[in-house]
Formats: C-alpha cells, structure tokens, sequence
C-alpha cells in the first residue's frame, strides 16, 4: 500500500470516528448503519455491548458518563495483570473508558496515557478526566503508528479494537516495542480475520471503520510481532465473539469472516 493509500484509510477511520466522538443522539456514526465497532449513542446500550464484552457493573459506575461508548471488541484489562504503579498505555484511547479503569489498578503511583489520532476524541477524554478528577491519566493526540511517547518508558500497552483500523499494523509494532520498557507487555483484544476476506469486504470503506475490513490473520499478526521482535505471542480467537459482531454490519455475514481475539506478547529483557 503506498503513502497516499495509506493517508486515504488513516483519514477515512478519523472521520468516521470524528462522526462518533460528535454525533447527536439521532444521528448514525458510519454511515450506513450506528454502528462502528458496535458503537451507539445510547447509554444503556453502550452499558449492555460492554457487559457482553467482559466489563462489570463496577467497571461501567466507575468510569465518568460518556467515557464508555461501546467501541470495544473484548476487555483487555482482563489479561494485563496491570500492578501498583504501572505505566500503561492505551492504543486508540477513544473516550477513556478502558484507560479509567486502568488508572484505578495502577493507583496514584501510577500513570495511563492514551493516544488518539482523532482531535474530538481527545477533546472527549480529556473532558471526562476532568470530571472524574482522574490525575493520573493524560491524552496525547497522535497516531499509533507513530506514538507520541518516548523510548523504553512504558510497562503495559493494552488497546481495544483499534490495531485492525491501522493501514500499517507492522510499523504499529514497532513503535510499540520502541516505548515498552524491556519486560513490559502487550495486552489487546482486537479483531482478527479467521477466513479470506472477500473483496466486496476488504474495499468496503465503512466495514474498514466498522473494524472488520482492516482484520489481519492469526497467523499475519504472530509474523509482525515477531518481526517486531516480541516473544511470547499468544493469540485466542473468541469465536462467541461473532454474535455481536453479527450485529456490526446486520446481513453482510461478516461473522463468517471475522471474529474477536486477545492478543498477548512480551518485548524480551
């Protein structure tokens, strides 16, 4: 894919999500559906795709209103084992929610940042930080591609389906294992193709926002991670997963393709 190429489907998603941190209670986030990466507008809804997704009720009355927006595939949270005092640092950060919940495990000694290459949304997040007096936490604008973050200074990189939306997942990598300090990990839960995508799928600009045209395979990801210079690569398909990403794109099948997955790696000592 050359540059241009690549600055189209950078600039496609941060519309698309642009769209999502803005829009009003009526309008759609994608267009053609209110749905990017299970996305809504409603709070209720937002609570119930993140109960599905492995959050509990005190994840969701922990996080300032607004925080979650239902963008998640999985719960990263859930395999990073995060510890008092950790450096995290969150991949498309979005409105916070996965980065407060970070915070609260890593406690004041702590810190999180999340990085979004979309302005509105680190409008949204560092709104709700206010709110929640989380001091602890930052936002930095910025793509995952090329963190805003320097060498060797982070413990924990978790990012909840956001790494299949890069046109660039290698260089993703790379710069992830730049910023991890040597030991430090990564936990993600992301989208991953399970079947060769069909062409109508892979040129379909709103299922590439939708998070499901941009998905790589197993087998792709485990040679970018080790290209990267990871060790310990353990990646699980979830494929209970494909009930909800059935309702991404309703009659497009795109289950059949596609399904959740949690990503784990180690940037070796």
């Amino acid at each position: 894919m050359n540059a241009n190429k690549l600055d189209d489907v950078r600039q496609s998603v941060r519309e698309a999500y642009t769209g999502v941190a803005e829009a009003s209670d009526s309008s759609a986030c994608c267009g053609e559906a209110a749905s990017c990466c299970g996305v809504s507008e409603d709070a209720a809804i937002n609570r119930l795709i993140s109960t599905r997704l492995g959050y509990s009720q005190d994840d969701l009355d922990s996080v300032p209103e607004g925080a979650d927006m239902g963008l998640g595939c999985g719960n990263p949270r859930a395999i990073a084992s995060l510890k008092a005092g950790e450096t995290v640092l969150d991949l498309g950060s979005g409105g916070g929610f996965d980065a407060f919940l970070a915070a609260r495990e890593v406690g004041a000694e702590g810190r999180v940042i999340g990085v979004d290459m979309t302005p509105a949304m680190i409008s949204k997040a560092r709104a709700n930080a206010a709110r929640g007096d989380f001091d602890n936490v930052e936002f930095r604008l910025g793509e995952i591609e090329h963190l805003p973050v320097a060498d060797d200074t982070i413990d924990v990189i978790i990012s909840n389906c956001v790494i299949n939306l890069s046109p660039d997942k290698e260089q993703v990598f790379r710069d992830a294992w730049r910023v991890l300090r040597a030991g430090g990990r990564l936990a993600i839960s992301d989208v991953v193709a399970t079947a060769e995508l069909p062409e109508s799928v892979r040129d379909d600009p709103f299922l590439h926002s939708a998070c499901i045209a941009g998905a790589a395979t197993v087998e792709a990801l485990e040679e970018m991670l080790v290209g990267a210079g990871f060790c310990d690569i353990r990646i699980r398909p979830l494929d209970r997963s494909r009930e909800f990403i059935r309702e991404w794109a309703p009659g497009r099948s795109v289950e059949d393709y596609v399904c959740s997955a949690s990503i784990e790696a180690v940037k070796p000592r």
